[in-house]
């Protein structure tokens, strides 16, 4: 199949939906027809389509992180992070994990309401949130459509904790709510930082804010008061590994207080789509930088066992995270400076209803 590539946008192609039955490929019939179709190819819109949401909160009992419940406004994303592990999920809905994720957007016009019900059920024990666990919550299209803002007025309305992971210097915007979070221990946030590589950005996460930005924003946060770390993920054996330090020494001088990362994780339509934008934008170094992969994934690009998928196994996978633990201790990004405490859970309280005149029968 020819390369789809569009400026702005992060895969080269749209693999078929892997529920589907038919399969389609690109023939050439001699003509030069393939070549004419597929040689100026225009920008892809963004396409916006409301998802009526029948839950709020999503759960999980996975023992590879460290929450049990996540809000997510958003089914695919503006970013078009080449690497991220969430594009296979745009499967469920019929839609394409490549170019669809980043250009067909769900939204759920109606979660806030949602969250409000479900949090308000008797029994419901509180326990920290993560926000935008599978996709951003502060990608572009919140700008205009403010339902994240509008699930963190929910949540400081009833006291209940969140976490925060987000590429989008958009978060700023929330400062006032996300201060008086912070507060009462409610709340907090870690900006992504993959690379200090603004034409590596460019490439890997084509709409996602600059690296610059999102330092910038983690520098905001912590004047503000607001607990702030930074997660450097994926780390890409080959691509951006060599960063690592420098990453973590430029989120310290931010102001972050905390750091974690993730190794590179390809799941499913993932491991075709990555190759693919690696080997146009990184053909010298493909087949190196698979065999890494390889190398910290038992021998396979994906290894989707618990306890390996977040860390990776084998020497290099050993030796990224003893780099990482040897720059946290030296940059002070262990959780000393404020972030390793745990949210309060105590202040959880549903608002008392308003009390109404009882309606004849």
């Amino acid at each position: 199949m020819p390369s789809l590539a569009r400026k702005g946008r992060g895969a080269v192609s749209n693999p078929a939906v892997r529920y589907e039955s038919t399969r389609t490929e690109a023939w050439d019939d001699g003509w030069g027809t393939l070549a004419a179709e597929f040689g100026e190819l225009p920008p892809l819109p963004t396409e916006l389509t409301a998802e009526k949401a029948r839950s709020a909160l999503s759960w999980n009992d996975s023992p590879d992180i460290g929450f049990d419940r996540s809000i997510n406004p958003y089914r695919g994303c503006e970013h078009g992070c080449i690497y991220c592990y969430a594009r296979p999920a745009h499967a469920y809905v019929g839609l394409s994990p490549g170019l669809d994720f980043e250009t067909r957007l769900m939204f759920k016009p109606n979660l806030p309401e949602l969250l409000e019900k479900e949090l308000s059920k008797p029994g419901y024990e509180a326990k920290p949130v993560a926000l935008g666990a599978n996709t951003d919550p502060y990608q572009p299209v919140e700008r205009t459509l403010g339902i994240t803002r509008r699930v963190l007025e929910v949540l400081e309305r009833f006291g209940h904790p969140v976490t925060i992971v987000t590429k989008g210097a958009g978060v700023l915007r929330d400062l006032d709510i996300l201060k008086r979070l912070a507060e009462r221990n409610l709340v907090h946030v870690c900006l992504s930082v993959t690379t200090l590589d603004m034409k590596l950005a460019r490439a890997m996460e084509p709409r996602a804010a600059t690296p610059l930005k999102r330092l910038a924003a983690v520098t905001e946060l912590a004047r503000a008061g607001i607990p702030t770390g930074v997660l450097v993920a994926p780390v890409i054996p080959g691509i951006n590994d060599m960063e690592v330090e420098r990453i973590l020494e430029a989120s310290a001088r931010a102001g972050a207080t905390k750091a974690g990362y993730v190794l590179l994780r390809l799941p499913l339509e993932l491991r075709r789509i990555f190759e693919e934008w690696l080997h146009r934008h990184h053909p010298e170094r493909a087949q190196r930088v698979l065999a890494l992969v390889r190398e910290t994934r038992a021998g396979q690009l994906y290894d989707t066992r618990f306890g390996a998928r977040q860390t990776g196994t084998g020497p290099y996978a050993e030796l990224i995270g003893q780099r990482f633990r040897l720059a946290l201790r030296r940059y002070g990004l262990d959780g000393r400076g404020g972030m390793g405490g745990r949210l309060d859970c105590t202040q959880f309280r549903p608002p008392v209803a308003e009390p109404r005149q009882l309606e004849l029968l």
